[in-house]
């Protein structure tokens, strides 16, 4: 059985379509069961849960728990072998869910396996990269990433001397749409809560890795994704002191160099 786990924040619309977009993909044949963890939870996403989609099961939280405790707390409660972890901003196209979970099933050396996330006008998304350094993060959030020696390494990181039409080894995956096998996950444990609402996505995977399993991208499935950057506003370095977002980007990338280090470890 396949669990969906989707995280929702102050979103009805977006939670709405990704639902409606489930109902729409998968068959009924396909046993599945969807989990909404909803952060920040409001009369709106309640609503929703309970009328419009009354077999979702609906986990709302009044405070809003981050990004984390979110993923954490549905995959505490779900049930599947595999489990899918989605944004509401997600909408998966049709046959994504069966192709990634037979991909799983054949390949069971895979602990995280993530799709092609698209733009609504079609476009690709970058959705899997090379570990961060702490370089990497001050060249892509402040104007040195203009200058042409640093390009090679913002290239690296954005994996560009690889082929991202081919399904490959990745060192991380966006965490706005994760496939986990249960069997890797007993494994490596949960998501780290110690990082609120950043970098858990870039933790969790260095830790399958760590016990024996693959990171996968696997743009075979494609799902359109309504991304936005939070964390990056227009004032660059600046962002630090006005943006709240930034602050927690760099309070959680602080967490997670200490943890791990200041060394790339690429495993690709």
């Amino acid at each position: 059985m396949l669990s969906i786990i989707i995280v929702n924040y102050k979103n009805a619309p977006l939670l709405r379509l990704c639902l409606k977009s489930l109902q729409r993909v998968l068959p009924a044949s396909f046993a599945h069961e969807i989990i909404v963890v909803d952060v920040s939870a409001s009369p709106d996403t309640a609503y929703i849960a309970a009328e419009e989609f009354p077999n979702v099961r609906y986990l709302p939280f009044k405070e809003n728990i981050g990004y984390t405790k979110g993923v954490n707390n549905g995959l505490k409660v779900a049930k599947g072998d595999f489990l899918f972890i989605i944004n509401s901003d997600i909408i998966p196209l049709e046959s994504s869910l069966d192709k990634m979970c037979a991909y799983m099933k054949a390949h069971p050396e895979i602990g995280l396996l993530g799709p092609q996330l698209l733009n609504f006008d079609g476009s690709r998304q970058q959705s899997c990269f090379r570990f961060y350094t702490p370089f990497t993060i001050v060249y892509r959030r402040t104007f040195l990433g203009k200058f042409p020696f640093v390009k090679k390494i913002t290239d690296r990181f954005l994996m560009r001397d690889k082929d991202l039409t081919q399904t490959l080894n990745v060192d991380w995956l966006m965490g706005s749409a994760l496939m986990v096998s249960r069997k890797a996950m007993e494994r490596v444990g949960y998501m780290d809560e110690r990082l609120y609402l950043y970098f858990s996505d870039v933790d969790w995977p260095r830790r399958f890795w760590e016990n024996g399993y693959t990171v996968v991208f696997y743009p075979e499935a494609q799902m359109y994704h309504y991304h936005r950057r939070e964390s990056r506003g227009a004032l660059d370095a600046f962002d630090a002191i006005f943006n709240r977002r930034t602050q927690q980007h760099i309070i959680d990338g602080l967490r997670y160099f200490r943890k791990n280090g200041l060394r790339e470890a690429s495993y690709i």
